[in-house]
């Protein structure tokens, strides 16, 4: 059995036809009609049903056809692997990412990484932290951005950014024309907030602890749009992260007020396994951060500042 003659079978199963099959190929009809006749032999199994007009897959063909392809899938890897270690910025990044903050940093992000890392397309799964945790260590992507608090064992974690939070109401709320709102102000209203497993629930519940907390009184809802537009409808009040309020996402219904010092806010990560070769792929989404024209602050702003700080003479 070779990658030759899988390559062969899958051309015909797509074709339907072995004439196609051998000019997609490029190869002479009688060459490719031989080799899968002999992968038949191999198998003991008869993967074709010849007929004057069309060839049809049998049963069992459809399973060999289906993990041909795979194995070719595999064995194009191979070669993805191998150029990727020459050029860790060569070749798709599979990366992980929470629900409420795929919307407003992707658009941006992906912008940026088109310029610096343009042959490095990003593979996305949008997930929630848990989903993300079990798919990273697995292996089934490369990398995740979450919030903290995360830690998890042979787990690397990279600050990205910080937001802050603010609060959304009607814009016939009795708040509307408040220029801040105490955090324990958001108890005497009806809370609109995100379904058990989002992290983001729980920071607005200023605890992040799955199932410490009981659900606060008031609606849920499955995303932070879904969200913004009951509040939009009346049903009640909400917190988003500062990225989702930005002008682009402006309701004139709704109306976001900052909160009182100190700020709630999120901090956000890059995770990875411990020892993933890709170096150059992470470090490429951690330097394009402070590009971004987002209400953040990027990590390696803060720590600027803190060395700034504890190197000025007293």
């Amino acid at each position: 059995m070779t990658l030759t003659e899988l390559r062969y079978v899958v051309a015909v199963a797509t074709e339907r036809h072995f004439g196609r099959a051998a000019e997609r190929c490029f190869v002479s009809q009688p060459s490719l009609s031989a080799a899968v006749r002999n992968l038949e032999d191999e198998l003991g199994v008869l993967i074709f049903e010849r007929g004057k007009g069309e060839v049809l897959v049998t049963p069992v063909g459809e399973e060999v056809v289906a993990q041909a392809r795979r194995a070719l899938d595999e064995a194009a890897r191979v070669k993805t692997v191998a150029l990727q270690r020459q050029n860790p910025l060569e070749g798709p990044l599979k990366l992980g990412i929470i629900h409420t903050v795929a919307p407003y940093l992707l658009p941006e992000l992906v912008v940026a990484l088109s310029r610096s890392a343009p042959r490095m397309p990003l593979d996305i799964e949008e997930n929630l932290t848990a989903n993300l945790d079990a798919m990273l260590r697995s292996g089934d992507i490369d990398a995740a951005i979450v919030a903290l608090p995360y830690e998890a064992p042979g787990i690397r974690v990279i600050e990205l950014y910080e937001e802050k939070f603010r609060v959304i109401v009607p814009a016939k709320h009795r708040w509307a024309r408040r220029r801040s709102i105490r955090p324990d102000e958001l108890a005497e209203e009806n809370l609109l907030l995100l379904n058990v497993g989002h992290c983001f629930r729980d920071q607005v519940l200023d605890a992040c602890h799955e199932f410490v907390r009981p659900p606060a009184h008031g609606k849920e809802g499955n995303s932070l749009e879904t969200i913004r537009n009951m509040v939009t409808s009346g049903m009640g009040i909400s917190v988003l992260p500062a990225t989702a309020l930005t002008p682009k996402y402006s309701m004139p219904l709704v109306k976001a007020i900052d909160f009182t010092e100190p700020v709630p806010s999120r901090r956000i990560v890059l995770a990875s396994r411990q020892g993933f070769p890709r170096t150059a792929a992470l470090a490429a989404i951690v330097e394009a951060i402070p590009s971004l024209a987002l209400p953040i602050e990027p990590a390696s702003s803060r720590t600027a500042q803190r060395e700034t700080a504890v190197g000025t003479p007293g």
